[in-house]
């Protein structure tokens, strides 16, 4: 079998078929761990606030533009100052985007629980990340305010 061959060809694909299939089973393991840690400090977090008296507030969504504010049946404590994201008071995570629509307007949005990440705003402009920890910290009052 040469290198330029057909079969040589077929090999060198599966090869790195399967290497690429590893590569995203390995990425989806850890995601997986760290949204696991992840619940974990928001179920803590739960139950200190509610242990401290932390009043959970009526939870709004906004249209992906941000041109609009929608009730939502949640309610929960706001874990970023621009209240894009919050834990609800079932212990469930959200990211509070929603498509704008004027069903949404008349009727509120119903955000879906999503996957915790331990940095929320990971990846976005320098200072607009926080740690999970720090921004659950913040939402319980025992942590200064910090930019993000």
């Amino acid at each position: 079998m040469t290198a330029d061959s057909p079969d040589a060809a077929r090999a060198w694909r599966d090869q790195r078929s399967e290497a690429a299939s590893a590569h995203a089973d390995a990425l989806e393991r850890a995601r997986a761990a760290e949204s696991a840690r992840a619940r974990a400090l928001i179920a803590d977090f739960v139950r200190e606030a509610r242990e401290r008296g932390v009043a959970p507030v009526p939870l709004k969504a906004r249209s992906y533009d941000g041109q609009s504010r929608y009730r939502t049946p949640l309610t929960g404590w706001y874990l970023r100052r621009n209240e894009s994201v919050a834990v609800g008071t079932d212990g469930e995570f959200y990211v509070l985007s929603v498509p704008g629509s004027l069903r949404s307007l008349v009727t509120g949005a119903r955000p879906e629980p999503s996957d915790p990440p331990l940095v929320l705003g990971k990846g976005a402009r320098d200072g607009e990340s926080i740690d999970l920890v720090d921004a659950l910290a913040i939402a319980l009052g025992t942590q200064q305010r910090r930019q993000g």
